[in-house]
């Protein structure tokens, strides 16, 4: 009976383990969005950063690539001209800290931040984990949200 208790223990610790595997610091992904002060702002730049650490699991890479694909795909020229900024960005490398602190970023997540003449407003999009089980609606529900974005809603 001992030894029937210490495995439930040992596989509800490497159960928890598993579930908190895509936040590297181990706190809550909470989406802490600072709201957009005038729906009609001119948008100067928008910046798309899937923040990842060094080890990621298969959730966490089909974000970035899913993220990745959809700018190549629908906002080519936009990326091309400066007006959207998307990159990959390790979260666990120092170089990255200044990033990493300008979003709020606590793990694994897609953070969209735009640039208007009220100034900058970061925003922790959580919706598409619900997505990365269909390339198709992913990519669709993520160049939406974008588009809005561009046009300052």
């Amino acid at each position: 009976m001992k030894i029937y208790r210490n495995l439930m223990i040992i596989i509800v610790l490497v159960m928890v383990l598993l579930v908190s595997g895509c936040n590297s610091e181990g706190t809550s992904q909470t989406q802490t969005a600072e709201k957009m002060s005038s729906s009609n702002s001119k948008v100067q730049k928008i910046e798309i950063y899937h923040f990842h650490a060094t080890s990621q699991c298969v959730s966490c890479k089909t974000v970035g690539a899913y993220a990745e694909e959809t700018m190549n795909t629908y906002f080519a020229d936009e990326v091309k001209s400066g007006k959207i900024v998307f990159a990959h960005i390790n979260g666990d490398l120092l170089e990255n800290k200044e990033k990493v602190m300008q979003y709020g970023v606590t793990g694994s997540s897609l953070w969209i931040g735009v640039y208007d003449e009220t100034g900058f407003h970061p925003e922790q999009n959580t919706n598409v984990w619900y997505k990365i089980n269909n390339k198709t609606d992913y990519m669709n529900y993520l160049k939406s949200v974008i588009e809005q974005k561009l046009k300052g809603e």
